[in-house]
């Protein structure tokens, strides 16, 4: 974000109509308008925000096909033609971003790298094996190893060849301009709130103007006109993100992911100095659950520093990604959307391939000649999710969980001593006229309070006292202090309380 200059938009002022309108001006929207653009159909894109500064801005940028040990649980769970069919979709991903970034002129960073799954746990070597030899027989150019280029030893590791990184928001800011230049318009701080569907189909605005379209994608991360049909078949998590220079001669010359310790995901990116920016993820956590983050950070630096000595952290953030339940991204016509209503979702924290990959799937579909693996991702799939019913329960257990018992916990709260007691940047949910709410002390001592009930579906939103944001358990929305929304699927902020009636 700090180096890369979109241009920018404003906000959607006059009812319009367009072929196509796009919500959500992350990757898989921006690269969906731009095939649409390119194809020649009139579109619209509608970003709450910022294009590209949600979660596309605030991910490490790998593209790669090696998406940890996917392979092996496809294989067993969907079959070898489903495996097959997810490779060559995210390879057909990866080579668009080549050709598009060479067509277009875009100087986006991209470097070739070596994709790696690692182990640092003899017993972890059988999976690995495993998950080498189902990506060799889903097509890919991928061995077991016992060496890599990290500062540490490893006891097995999956590599796969010619995968890549690069800078997303610089990629993303030609892919807009060529958007504009095809005749498509961009609108940002423009919140849609509302989907009629039909032929054509409306959006409503928060701001009053509406856009009438024949066609309407949501790629809205978590999808914010669906209460019922995806919700539940999406579970949401975050992972914290530090990064430091590193001397080029440390560089280990790769992307390396493991789920042990929380999940560790390193690798480098070019500065302008010569030398390397070091980018490590991990201490994943679901949002909403009133994690530690401060600590899970501690833990991440702590880590950063053992294993490669010297580097001083510079930056820090998160990013949010969701997983559908049969462990496959939905992209594809939006059930009961009326077949012109399409999504872009779940595509487990790899969204870089998985929203090139959607934006020409999508397109495939509103011209009628869908690709060939349209059905693997199909959202309205039902035989993945009977074979993966487990997990889906779980996620609905999960979810069912916090809505009862976060709420019996907090009305069982008194009001007087939480509040009062709370210090400098801490916060807490407690009953207030029958209800339950959010309260946050600043560190100047302020309070603020809001209702802690997700404008979504009802559930109580918990505190993260790393980013200090209001969070939903049950489908992952985020609120500023204020109860603005900082992150669908909700759409309404969290309705402010005075904190004088907790005191």
């Amino acid at each position: 974000m700090q180096t890369a200059a979109l241009p920018s938009f404003a906000p959607l002022a006059e009812d319009a109509e367009a072929d196509a309108a796009v919500v959500g001006g992350g990757i898989a929207g921006l690269s969906t308008a731009w095939e649409l653009a390119r194809a020649g159909l009139r579109v619209i894109v509608l970003e709450a925000d910022r294009v590209a500064g949600g979660v596309t801005g605030h991910t490490t940028g790998k593209l790669t096909v090696l998406h940890t040990s996917v392979y092996d649980m496809l294989r067993r769970r969907h079959g070898e033609d489903a495996a097959r069919d997810y490779a060559d979709s995210q390879s057909a991903a990866l080579r668009h971003v080549f050709e598009v970034a060479g067509r277009l002129g875009i100087d986006c960073e991209l470097e070739t790298r070596p994709a790696l799954t690692y182990t640092r746990q003899p017993d972890g070597v059988g999976a690995l094996r495993a998950e080498a030899e189902a990506a060799r027989a889903a097509g890919l150019d991928a061995s077991f190893v016992t060496e890599t280029g990290l500062p540490f030893p490893v006891s097995g590791a999956v590599r796969v060849e010619d995968q890549a990184q690069f800078h997303p928001l610089k990629y993303l800011g030609g892919l807009v301009a060529d958007i504009v230049a095809h005749g498509g318009r961009v609108f940002e701080g423009t919140r849609v709130t509302g989907l009629s569907h039909g032929d054509p189909c409306r959006l409503t605005t928060e701001g009053g103007a509406t856009v009438t379209a024949g066609h309407v994608v949501v790629a809205t991360h978590h999808p914010v006109f669906d209460h019922a049909v995806l919700a539940t078949r999406l579970t949401q998590h975050r992972d914290l993100v530090v990064a430091g220079p590193l001397p080029a001669d440390r560089d280990p010359g790769g992307m390396f992911i493991t789920r042990e310790g929380g999940k560790r995901s390193v690798r480098t990116a070019p500065l302008a100095d010569g030398s390397r920016l070091l980018i490590v993820t991990g201490e994943v956590f679901a949002p909403g659950t009133g994690a530690d983050t401060r600590a899970g950070y501690a833990r991440l630096e702590e880590w950063t520093e053992q294993q490669f000595p010297g580097v001083t952290v510079s930056h820090r953030w998160a990013a949010q990604d969701n997983s559908a339940t049969d462990d496959v991204p939905l992209v594809g016509r939006l059930p009961m959307g009326g077949g012109n209503v399409y999504v872009a979702t779940g595509f487990a924290g790899w969204g870089m391939t998985g929203g090139v990959m959607a934006g020409a799937l999508v397109a495939s579909l509103v011209a009628g000649a869908p690709q060939r693996w349209a059905g693997l991702y199909d959202p309205g799939r039902l035989g993945s999710v009977v074979r993966t019913a487990p997990s889906y329960l779980k996620a609905q257990w999960d979810t069912g969980r916090h809505f009862v018992k976060d709420r019996l916990d907090a009305l069982g709260d008194g009001t007087h001593g939480p509040v009062r007691d709370l210090r400098p940047g801490g916060a807490t949910v407690v009953r207030a006229g029958g209800g339950a709410c959010a309260v946050h002390r600043d560190d100047e001592g302020g309070l603020h309070a809001v209702s802690a009930v997700c404008t979504h579906m009802g559930c109580l939103v918990a505190f993260n006292n790393a980013e200090r944001t209001w969070e939903c358990p049950c489908h992952g929305s985020r609120f500023g202090i204020d109860g603005t929304v900082l992150q669908g699927p909700a759409l309404s902020p969290l309705e402010r309380r005075d904190p004088g009636d907790l005191l």
